[in-house]
């Protein structure tokens, strides 16, 4: 039955896909197909719509719209440019400070939006002409953008993180958030330590000195900026609040932030939550229709027959995490990430828990995969957003691309391999 059901829900939503269906319609659509198999044409209507209300009355989820809507004010109040200044300062006098910047910049904006596309057009719009009077290579400096813009979906707070917790059957979200920190920084670092070398070849110029009063202001600025991470992780670590009161009140201190830099105009909040209703009733649709699938693999027995599959090929642990890496990174290549974890969750999960992984560690390694399919071509938000601003077709950025994506390869064999590195905050706070 199960692999009867499996070749049914696989080519009817391949196929759905292919014709051009949205994959929220296509998971619902091929999903029902597929039920109609198991169960009478009655039962199966309502057993979906069922699954489709209880799977979006959660809580938690209330979290999400709070947090786009913080990224959009963030994206338009002011705070990208002062967290850039700051970004300056991080990198100091390195050869190609600009790049380093770019880097740092993405780190800081994409901690604070929680949004790696809005995090590639915030910082590159700013970055790529800056990095283009200095000799920059246009590629390059959108090679740079892009592929440091994946460390906002892994740094905390992110909404991939609360959508993974429901999924995997209610993983602590507070452990997800501080298990993003290492990895995600990790990951920027990685990229700094290529550009430096990049920069050392092609002789990119240096930032000039910067007086320390100057230095003082820029970070004066910043802080206020900076306080909204440690607000939120903060109060949600400590028990404070919940994720989704931690999202309501980063929505309103980013208000209260641009309303004080004087970049907040009234006339704009219409626009920006009609933004925020799409952009969640978009994650909203998927979730709920990713109910509906997963009901249809628990009554196939999907999850564990996949999991038999893996195990009869190999039960070493080390290839098991390979296989699942490759299968996430070729998935995130042609799949947004949100769809992504919803699909993939219960089918993958099973199978790392099988071999004693921990939940929050996968978590991790799952996100961080598939952030680095985010900006792999044919699809990826931060990848279109990345050429697009600055001006370059996506051909152009793959060689340049290509030195950063072997750096980001190691770091997730490192956070693969060694689950400390995802899981030595959550334990320090016990979580």
């Amino acid at each position: 039955m199960a692999l009867e059901v499996g070749v049914i829900l696989l080519v009817t939503s391949f196929l759905l896909i292919f014709l051009g269906v949205p994959i929220s319609i296509s998971i619902a659509a091929s999903s029902i197909i597929t039920m109609l198999v198991i169960f009478p044409f009655d039962v199966t209507i309502f057993t979906a719509a069922q699954k489709m209300v209880t799977g979006l009355d959660i809580f938690s989820l209330l979290a999400i719209p709070f947090f786009v809507l913080s990224g959009i004010i963030m994206n338009s109040g002011g705070i990208a440019l002062r967290l850039i200044n700051f970004a300056k300062l991080l990198s100091g006098r390195l050869p190609g400070s600009l790049a380093h910047t770019n880097i740092f910049g993405n780190m800081l904006f994409g901690a604070i939006s929680g949004s790696s596309t809005a995090s590639a057009a915030a910082i590159g719009r700013v970055m790529t002409p800056l990095q283009e009077k200095e000799g920059y290579n246009r590629a390059y400096s959108a090679a740079v953008n892009i592929a440091s813009s994946g460390t906002g979906m892994i740094i905390p707070p992110s909404s991939l993180m609360i959508i993974y917790s429901l999924v995997s059957g209610g993983t602590s979200i507070a452990a997800l958030f501080m298990a993003g920190y290492i990895p995600g920084i990790l990951w920027g670092l990685s990229l700094i330590l290529v550009a430096y070398f990049i920069a050392k070849k092609n002789n990119y110029p240096i930032a000039s000195k910067v007086k320390f009063s100057e230095k003082f202001k820029v970070f004066l600025d910043a802080i206020p900026s900076l306080l909204l991470v440690i607000i939120v992780l903060g109060g949600i670590t400590a028990g404070v609040f919940t994720a989704t009161e931690g999202a309501a009140i980063a929505v309103a201190y980013a208000w209260f932030l641009s309303v004080c830099y004087k970049n907040f105009q009234i006339k704009q909040l219409p626009k920006m939550l009609i933004e925020t209703v799409e952009i969640t009733a978009v994650i909203m649709l998927m979730i709920g229709t990713s109910a509906v699938l997963s009901i249809v693999l628990t009554f196939a027995g999907i999850p564990s027959a996949i999991t038999d599959g893996i195990l009869q090929i190999t039960d070493n642990p080390i290839l098991v995490l390979l296989i699942i890496n490759l299968i996430l990174i070729i998935v995130g290549t042609g799949m947004d990430v949100t769809p992504a974890i919803l699909i993939f969750t219960p089918i993958l999960l099973p199978v790392v828990e099988n071999i004693g992984m921990d939940p929050v560690h996968f978590g991790i390694v799952m996100v961080f995969n598939l952030c680095i399919g985010s900006i792999t071509p044919p699809v990826g938000s931060p990848l279109f957003v990345g050429c697009k601003v600055a001006k370059v077709e996506i051909e152009e950025v793959i060689k340049p691309l290509m030195p950063f994506y072997a750096s980001i390869f190691v770091i997730l064999l490192l956070v693969t391999y060694f689950p400390q590195i995802s899981l030595f905050l959550p334990r320090f706070f016990n979580l």
